[in-house]
């Protein structure tokens, strides 16, 4: 009997019951998230995920949402306030779980979206920040922290439907 060793993607971390985030996973992660059962991926980054995730997609019938090509394609610019809220109503959509919400790294793109479902959730600002800061590492982008704080959660259409954690 051999067995398997679960590792999970880069900066993975549990957001909400059947909610993960994380980095662009490799081969060595599949079977980590293989067992999550994921039934949709939301894709941040500007760029296409490599072939062996979308081949791993694919063979898992996982939905894929790429929503970084709505942005820039600077890494460098802030996410658009148009992807939040794209991100949002598929993250308050019960029938997508269980989910990952991911870019290449898990920093700054996907730790904004999560500060701004924080927010929502009416989290102090904060605890808001301490959770990005500890996914961003010494990479803290002041930009990011900056969208997170003005954020207009008001503009979120929540669904008669939402998760139970709202």
């Amino acid at each position: 009997m051999t067995s398997q060793h679960l590792i999970p993607p880069l900066n993975f971390g549990m957001i909400e019951e059947d909610l993960y985030r994380s980095g662009q996973p490799n081969e060595l992660n599949f079977p980590f998230l293989e067992k999550l059962g994921l039934k949709t991926v939301v894709w941040l980054a500007p760029e296409e995920p490599n072939q062996r995730f979308l081949d791993f997609i694919d063979d898992q019938d996982i939905h894929l949402y790429h929503l970084g090509v709505v942005s820039s394609m600077n890494a460098w610019d802030p996410i658009t306030e148009e992807v939040v809220l794209e991100a949002s109503e598929l993250i308050l959509t019960p029938k997508n779980y269980p989910m990952i919400v991911m870019c290449n790294l898990g920093r700054h793109r996907t730790g904004t979206i999560v500060g701004c479902l924080r927010k929502l959730q009416r989290w102090n600002l904060t605890s808001i920040f301490e959770e990005y800061r500890r996914y961003a590492g010494p990479k803290v982008r002041v930009l990011n922290e900056q969208f997170i704080e003005l954020f207009d959660t008001d503009l979120v259409r929540v669904p008669i439907d939402h998760p139970k954690w709202l």
